[in-house]
């Protein structure tokens, strides 16, 4: 078992701050960039955004 001052950290690509790894990401570590679903939701424009027809 690891302590948690020894796992990975990554900063958040939309919010900046760090996050450590997850056992749910275990996977797809080297593809997370997001601490959570609310910042993923966030980072992405809404459809039909611009879009002034």
């Amino acid at each position: 078992m690891r302590k948690k001052s020894e796992l990975p950290v990554k900063q958040c690509a939309h919010c900046t701050l760090p996050f450590t790894w997850r056992k749910k990401w275990e996977r797809d570590w080297g593809g997370v960039k997001y601490c959570s679903e609310r910042c993923r939701r966030a980072a992405r424009p809404a459809a039909g955004e611009g879009d002034a027809s």
